[in-house]
């Protein structure tokens, strides 16, 4: 009876954080038209100049568009080249995330249950694993990438792309499901499969009826391939900036299953949430290769951002501690590294570099506001007092950068101390967990 009332208390806490971030002062565009509320880039305290060097950087590495979203409102908007607003490009593997968000809705509807096996909706034999082995396949396995599928069957003449075919000969056993972590599109187009047995509706009906209609999107699934607008992305990610809501309108209640999609899903690939790409996480894996990378999945990027993430560097990039969302669709930028064509962050890390150096002028302090935590004195000389009104596990200091710069281990008081005497003077990203409970601030030495 106690571990389900701590674990109801901790689905509270949970929600409330979620709560608290919707309530944020956001700008949502009207669902029809052009118009788009601007914020300058001036009032951000960005150099003309460094816009001037990032869309440099930009057209040279293949970008078609480039937005960037502070609370809703545009602050840069750039395209390149015969590009134009109204350009229609492909999302590549970017479009996982919005087919995450949409099993998150079914599942509130009661159409599917993640935990489910697969089979209860495409039928026993989907696979041509042994039956007791394609029963352990969950929805769930789906959106983490678990499935436990053979990723690397060699391309034949008759099937010259296994890794999108979804017919039961493509798709063999190789571990049981939830052991082993490996990005496969199959098993993920599959997921579409699954929406549409659970809905009775097409890809398309399902996307039109419950996300495109109430954000005003405009876009069309082809071959599992999410094409749309620059803006039409933009508007996906100040919806999940938004916590799933789009003015008045709340498209995802479940704010359990929305916070499990943005936060490690499982321990195999600490990066990986539901189908969306998370940062500041100690370790991550790529496509292709069973290898554990132990650092930040984007160096470069606040440790609080998460992205959806395409072939040829298609992104959607959201920073809450910011209000940012990010927004680059065009040609592979050209970086070579780690993820290959499929997943590449190479150019992400560079991309990063760019818009940290945006500010040129330092920017009002904004404290954490958040009532369950104070920190002061901001700006501080030797250090900052941290306070919450639960007991403090963890208070970890990010740079601009997002790299660590300490770490502080709580001592199961509700108070800790953040020495700052050693650091350079600049802002700094603050975590403090305590329990479920993550708050971020921004602080200054």
């Amino acid at each position: 009876m106690i571990k389900k009332i701590t674990f109801l208390f901790s689905l509270l806490i949970i929600s409330a954080f979620i709560a608290q971030a919707q309530t944020q002062n956001l700008y949502f565009p009207p669902k029809t038209g052009t118009v788009w509320q601007t914020t300058t880039p001036a009032s951000l305290g960005f150099c003309p100049e460094r816009i001037d060097s990032l869309y440099h950087f930009l057209e040279t590495h293949g970008t078609k568009s480039f937005i960037l979203l502070k609370d809703g409102k545009i602050v840069l908007e750039k395209y390149f080249g015969a590009f134009v607003q109204d350009s229609l490009w492909y999302w590549a593997s970017a479009g996982k995330s919005l087919s995450s968000f949409m099993v998150g809705q079914a599942q509130e509807e009661g159409l599917l249950n993640i935990e489910n096996p697969t089979s209860q909706y495409l039928g026993a034999g989907w696979t041509s694993c042994p039956p007791d082995k394609e029963a352990l396949i969950t929805v769930r396995n789906q959106l983490t990438m678990t499935t436990g599928l053979n990723d690397n069957i060699p391309a034949t003449p008759n099937v010259p792309d296994p890794d999108n075919c979804t017919t039961p000969a493509c798709l063999t056993y190789l571990a049981d499901a939830g052991t082993r972590w490996a990005y496969h599109n199959a098993p993920y187009r599959l997921i579409h499969n699954v929406l549409e047995a659970a809905s009775g509706k097409t890809l398309q009906q399902f996307t039109k009826s419950h996300v495109l209609d109430r954000t005003g999107m405009k876009g069309i699934w082809l071959d599992h391939i999410m094409y749309s607008r620059a803006r039409d992305m933009a508007r996906y990610g100040l919806l999940i900036l938004a916590g799933g809501r789009w003015d008045t309108d709340t498209l995802l209640h479940d704010q359990t299953y929305f916070y499990n999609m943005v936060h490690p899903s499982q321990a195999l690939n600490k990066s990986y949430g539901y189908l969306w790409w998370l940062n500041g996480q100690e370790s991550f894996m790529l496509p292709s290769i069973q290898f554990v990378f132990n650092s930040e999945l984007v160096t470069n990027a606040p440790p609080d951002m998460f992205a959806a993430l395409g072939k040829n560097d298609q992104k959607i990039h959201i920073v809450p501690s910011k209000g940012w969302v990010v927004v680059r669709m065009g040609n592979d930028g050209g970086f070579n590294g780690p993820g290959g064509g499929q997943v590449p962050i190479a150019f992400d890390n560079a991309m990063w570099n760019y818009l940290n150096a945006l500010e040129c002028t330092p920017t009002a302090v904004v404290s954490p506001t958040d009532a369950r935590l104070r920190v002061w004195p901001n700006p501080a000389v030797t250090g900052w007092n941290v306070e919450m009104v639960s007991s403090i596990d963890r208070v970890v200091l990010y740079d601009l950068a997002g790299r660590l710069v300490a770490d502080n281990q709580g001592d199961g008081s509700f108070k800790a101390f953040v020495a700052a005497e050693n650091l350079p003077v600049g802002a700094y990203l603050m975590k403090v967990v305590s329990g479920a409970v993550v708050l971020w601030g921004k602080v200054l030495r």
